[in-house]
């Protein structure tokens, strides 16, 4: 398996992807795609073995403490010399799940913004996965703001 950053020749298969992840309520679509793609392709990385995308996890980068459900659909947020590293979704092939996939990706994405100098990593999650962000060292800051979806999200922090 391989690890790397995306490209816009990379819109479909993260597209369909999301879409097997995601309810549609949830899920980013082909134009939010295209328009981060545009603006913050280093920011998408992508789990893949013999060229077929396995697992991807995307996200913006800014000075914002907090992921607000706007950053999803505006790209143009994205500021690269940002404190922290937004983490929008995790996304991994259901036939794959429970393999290690999306966790070799969230350690590579922490090394990753470690080594640019942010100050740590920011994302919501459903409350059936809070425990398994604390695994990398995330801390729960309880309920979020977060009205995306119409799904109960938690705000999760991991501070460097």
């Amino acid at each position: 398996m391989t690890i790397r950053t995306a490209t816009m020749t990379d819109l479909r298969a993260v597209t369909d992807l999301e879409a097997a992840c995601f309810p549609a309520a949830e899920a980013a679509t082909e134009a939010d795609f295209a328009a981060r793609l545009s603006a913050y392709p280093d920011h998408f990385w992508l789990l893949e073995e013999d060229g077929e995308l396995i697992s991807f996890i995307d996200g913006m980068v800014t000075d914002e403490p907090t992921l607000r459900d706007e950053m999803y659909e505006n790209a143009a947020l994205h500021d690269e010399s940002g404190a922290w590293q937004m983490i929008f979704g995790v996304n991994t092939r259901p036939d794959r799940r429970r393999q290690g996939c999306a966790g070799t990706l969230m350690e590579r994405v922490i090394a990753d913004a470690r080594a640019q100098g942010r100050k740590g990593c920011v994302l919501t999650c459903k409350a059936a996965l809070v425990h398994y962000y604390e695994k990398f060292g995330y801390v729960s800051e309880g309920r979020s703001a977060s009205t995306h979806g119409g799904v109960e999200w938690y705000d999760m922090r991991l501070t460097f």
